[in-house]
C-alpha cells in the first residue's frame, strides 16, 4: 500500500481529517499530505502513502494555483470569510474604489515579492502552529518572507452594497498566502478585504482534473507519481544490493536527486551525488523500506 492519491478537499474539512479519513479507508497509519488547505477550502490535495510519505516534500515544494474571491469592505481577524469582523468601510469610501485601482494594485502583488502571512496559518511558532496560538488568544505577528506570485488574472469585479467582490486565479511558489493577497489589498485600499473562497487547482505536477474524493481517488504507485517530480534511473541488482545496506553506487548524471527504481520499476531510493575523496558516487539519501 504505496503510492499517491489526489483528493478533491472538500469545504469544511481539515487536511488532517482527510488523512483521518484515508487512513480508515485503506487500513493503514503511514498517510500524509502536501501542503495544508484551510477548513473552508477546497480542491488539490496530494496525499501520500506508505513509502510515499517520505517524498512528500518534494511535492509540497512545487507550485501552486489557486481561484479565489476576495470581499472587500471588511476585514476579518483570520483574513477570511471564518473570522470575525474587525473593520468595516464607509459605503463611500467602498464606492469610490475604481476597478482601475483594484486592478493596479493587484498587479503590484506580481513578483518576487516579501508577503506577512496571514497569523491564523499553519506556520509553527516554538512548536506550536500559529493559528492554535491565536485561538489561544494569543497574539501572533509572523515576519514576511519571500514568495513569487508569478501570475494573478481578474475574472470579475461586482459592486455591491455593503462589499466588493473580486473573482481571481493565481498562480504562486509553495509559501504563498492567498488569504494574505485579499488582506494585504483591503489594507493598501484602506477599506478592509478578506478572502470569501479558495480553491486550490494545482499542487506541481497535481492537477484538479485527476483529483477525485476521498473514497473514490485512485492509488498512483510511488515510482509513477515520484518520476514525475524527480528525474528517475533504473538501478540492476547488485545496485539494488549495495543501497540496502545504504552503499553508494554509480554517479548520477547530473546534480539533482534521482529517484532510483528497481527492474521492476518499484521505487528503491532517493540518491544523491557526493564526493568520496575525489571519486563522485550516488549515496543513497532514503531508501524504501521493501514490503
Amino acid at each position: 500500500m504505496n503510492g499517491f492519491l489526489v483528493i478533491d478537499k472538500p469545504s469544511g474539512m481539515t487536511s488532517h481529517d482527510v488523512v483521518a479519513k484515508v487512513r480508515k479507508r485503506l487500513g493503514t497509519k503511514r498517510v500524509g499530505h502536501a501542503g495544508t488547505l484551510d477548513p473552508m477550502a477546497t480542491g488539490v490535495l496530494v496525499i501520500g502513502v506508505g513509502n510515499a510519505t517520505k517524498l512528500l516534500q518534494y511535492i509540497v515544494d512545487g507550485s501552486k494555483s489557486y481561484e479565489a474571491t476576495i470581499a472587500l469592505g471588511l476585514a476579518t481577524h483570520t483574513d477570511d470569510a471564518e473570522g470575525e469582523i474587525t473593520f468595516t468601510a464607509p459605503s463611500q469610501l467602498l464606492a469610490d474604489t475604481s476597478e482601475a485601482r483594484i486592478q493596479e494594485e493587484l498587479a503590484k502583488s506580481v513578483g518576487t515579492i516579501m508577503q506577512k502571512p496571514s497569523s491564523v496559518s499553519a506556520i509553527k511558532v516554538d512548536g506550536k502552529s500559529a493559528h492554535q496560538r491565536v485561538r489561544d488568544g494569543e497574539e501572533v505577528d509572523l515576519p514576511a518572507r519571500e514568495v513569487r506570485i508569478s501570475k494573478i488574472d481578474i475574472h470579475s469585479i461586482e459592486y455591491t452594497e455593503k462589499v466588493i467582490q473580486i473573482r481571481i486565479s493565481v498562480d504562486c511558489s509553495a509559501g504563498t498566502y492567498i488569504r494574505a493577497i485579499a488582506r494585504d489589498l483591503g489594507q493598501t485600499l484602506k477599506v478592509g478585504g478578506h478572502l470569501t473562497s479558495l480553491r486550490r487547482t494545482l499542487v506541481s505536477p497535481f492537477a484538479l482534473n485527476e483529483a477525485a474524493g476521498i473514497e473514490e481517488a485512485q492509488l498512483i504507485e510511488t515510482a509513477t507519481g515520484i518520476a514525475r517530480v524527480l528525474p528517475t534511473r533504473i538501478l540492476d541488482f547488485a545496485e539494488m544490493n549495495e543501497i540496502s545496506f545504504g552503499r553508494s553506487v554509480g554517479a548520477n548524471p547530473d546534480e539533482r536527486i534521482y529517484a532510483a527504481l528497481s527492474p521492476a520499476s518499484t521505487f528503491a531510493a532517493l540518491l544523491e551525488n557526493k564526493d568520496f575523496s575525489g571519486v563522485l558516487a550516488a549515496a543513497p539519501k532514503l531508501v524504501a523500506v521493501q514490503e
